[in-house]
């Protein structure tokens, strides 16, 4: 076993290659401090490319009251780090790196070219030139007997004790790239306070036939409306589309909705899920069309005709009304308009785009240092809070990764 805290060694090791990692260096590494950053995976920001994929989703540019409600409980906790490095100073960030953006149709920001990695390579070379060193394929594995932190490396396990140490080592979900949440007995093992980790931004199980799973598997089903009761009683409502899956559903219209289904779920076992399949139209108007003969025609081409219901979302009506409904106007015309799907259980927390949970905010202190561990910091999406998709993630990744650099100057009193 190594022992790196020889001259040289890093002032203060940040842990993680994901966003919050990555911005906690670059604060550090501004203010002078000798910065080395450890990540497990072979390159840094895999997730983050991931996320790129579709089109990268920086930011939201809707009001900034409205975007902090996105966070729900954890408002109060992010509220004060998101106002100091928010939606529009992001986008400037960006901006600093040379990649411009703009704002979607739906209030979404972008990066001109959409992907991840030209920004990527522009803030590496960046924390580069600040002198940031980078140690890939360096697992942490906690602690020695002497308190020294522990890495796993290509070359053998090695140990240092820098002056402070930042965890930005991400949630549970994605464990291939990197999000495995090892470090959860690692820091309960510590007396370090943990919320459990649970799937957000996920799918739900839906106990489909086999035929309407074979044949419906992977369709998108647009332009619906979702409603249910929440385990408080408070009616939550949404409008979008969602993606038929294997399992059950999944997409953004569920994803939007994800954590008072799941919380839902978890209290009464199950949450009835009702599915508004020609939002556009008023029950009335949908009974007056699907009320009029419909002659020689099949019941499909009618239910085309008059409600433009058509493939996926003929599928869904007959996967759960019996024969007598599907006959009867009266009934066929409230299932259009209210079709109840009973979602079993969220799907497992590797599938989950993010995680609830994580190091509770009560076991930090205003600088993000863990309380029971002067010296160790945390940031992003370890920590317990969770938000949407449409930047809301990204947004707050950044954002304690800044807060909890800062308050690693703040603690060595080299804040200005």
């Amino acid at each position: 076993m190594r022992n790196h805290s020889e001259p040289g060694a890093p002032r203060v090791a940040v842990i993680g290659g994901g966003p919050a990692g990555l911005m906690a260096a670059e604060v550090l590494a501004r203010s002078g401090v000798r910065v080395h950053l450890y990540e497990t995976m072979p390159s840094i920001g895999r997730k983050f490319l991931m996320a790129g994929r579709g089109g990268l989703n920086i930011t939201h540019a809707e009001p900034f009251e409205d975007f902090l409600a996105r966070y729900g409980a954890a408002r109060s906790s992010l509220e004060p780090m998101l106002r100091a490095f928010g939606p529009q100073a992001l986008r400037e960030w960006v901006h600093g790196l040379g990649v411009g953006t703009f704002v979607g149709s739906s209030g979404r920001v972008f990066p001109e070219a959409m992907k991840a990695a030209p920004l990527l390579r522009a803030w590496q070379q960046r924390l580069r030139d600040l002198g940031v060193v980078f140690l890939v394929r360096h697992r942490w594995l906690g602690w020695d007997a002497a308190g020294a932190l522990c890495f796993s490396t290509p070359g053998g396990t090695i140990t240092l004790k820098p002056d402070a140490a930042l965890l930005a080592l991400g949630g549970g979900s994605w464990t291939q790239l990197g999000s495995d949440a090892a470090w959860v007995p690692l820091l309960r093992e510590r007396g370090v306070a943990l919320t459990p980790l649970q799937p957000a931004n996920c799918g739900f199980d839906v106990a489909w036939s086999a035929h309407f799973r074979q044949r419906f598997a992977g369709q998108p089903v647009k332009s619906v409306a979702a409603t249910f009761v929440d385990g408080n009683g408070i009616r939550q409502q949404r409008r979008g589309e969602f993606m038929v899956s294997a399992h059950g559903v999944e997409g953004s219209l569920i994803y939007a909705l994800s954590a008072p289904l799941r919380d839902t779920i978890a209290a009464h076992d199950g949450v009835t899920l009702e599915l508004d399949l020609a939002p556009d139209k008023t029950a009335q108007r949908v009974l007056e069309e699907i009320g009029r003969p419909r002659g020689s025609r099949s019941l499909a081409s009618h239910l085309q005709s008059r409600a433009g219901i058509v493939g996926v979302k003929a599928g869904l009506l007959r996967e759960f009304l019996g024969r007598d409904d599907l006959a009867d106007p009266l009934r066929l015309a409230a299932a259009i308009k209210a079709l109840p799907v009973r979602l079993i259980a969220p799907r497992p927390l590797d599938e989950a785009i993010s995680t609830a949970g994580g190091v509770s905010f009560a076991a930090l202190d205003d600088n993000l240092m863990v309380r029971v561990l002067p010296g160790l910091f945390c940031a992003g999406e370890m920590l317990d809070w969770e938000a949407p998709t449409g930047g809301y993630l990204l947004t707050a990744c950044f954002a304690t990764g800044r807060a909890a650099a800062e308050g690693i100057l703040r603690w060595q009193g080299r804040a200005d």
